[in-house]
């Protein structure tokens, strides 16, 4: 197969990958964002994956948080804005693009340091001070990884709260989240007088697509999600995270080295 018919079946295995991750962010809340974010930096310049996968993303988060708005704990929102806020501000003021190697060693990292967080450290998401630090913190790494799945379940994985509770509330910081990381990188690049799209890289329908994709993929995952009995959810999120971080470590050294 000639170069020019790879490029060109390049969109179409995005949409296969945003299908399936937003398959497996609807079963266990996470991951999908990470393998999607590791595949798009791979693939496209920094700001253009960034754009993209918030744009997949915020759907993806966006239909997870109104199929079970019902389970949304919905008094973490206002301290988590207030902390999402703050890191804005601060990172529009530096204007900090990461290095692609560097985005795929903080995806890598965020799992297995939060695997050795002592257990008597409990961040209940619930309390606004720990609230305000999660969107502060997370939307951090929103905006230096383009994922932030392990480091948001630190705050939930000691949390009362129950699997559907958990992927609803996590839905809607999310899709906070990757809105605002749309914002950041959209207005850096129309600050710095480039286009959003330079030719060669993601047609405009691929921007228009992943979003009815996300959604469907997500719709499949929630429902897989309701025959999961809770020993069995945080088991699976917890080994399927690990093993992504792993991936993401040695993906980011080896572009670092090369």
């Amino acid at each position: 197969m000639e170069e020019a018919e790879l490029i060109g079946m390049l969109p179409l295995f995005v949409l296969t990958v945003v299908l399936l991750t937003s398959i497996l962010s609807g079963i266990v809340g996470m991951a999908g964002g990470m393998i999607l974010m590791a595949l798009l930096v791979a693939l496209y310049s920094v700001p253009v994956a960034m754009i993209l996968h918030g744009v997949t993303q915020a759907g993806a988060n966006g239909s997870r948080a109104w199929y079970l708005r019902r389970h949304i704990r919905w008094r973490v929102l206002l301290p988590y804005l207030a902390g999402s806020g703050s890191c804005v501000a601060l990172f529009a003021a530096v204007r900090i693009v990461p290095d692609r190697g560097l985005v795929l060693l903080m995806i890598g990292l965020m799992p297995w340091l939060a695997l050795f967080v002592p257990a008597r450290i409990a961040f209940v998401i619930e309390r606004r001070s720990v609230a305000f630090s999660c969107g502060l913190s997370v939307t951090a790494a929103q905006l230096l990884a383009g994922a932030s799945g392990p480091l948001l379940d630190l705050f939930f994985q000691r949390s009362p709260l129950d699997r559907h509770q958990i992927v609803a509330t996590k839905a809607i910081t999310q899709t906070v989240g990757h809105l605002t990381k749309l914002l950041y990188y959209g207005g850096l690049l129309l600050v710095a007088g480039e286009p959003l799209l330079r030719e060669g890289e993601a047609p405009l329908w691929l921007f228009l697509l992943v979003v009815p994709m996300a959604i469907v993929g997500t719709r499949v995952g929630t429902r897989v999600l309701d025959r999961l009995d809770e020993t069995l959810f945080r088991r699976i999120s917890s080994q399927v995270i690990l093993a992504l971080g792993a991936a993401c470590l040695i993906a980011g050294a080896i572009e670092l080295l090369l």
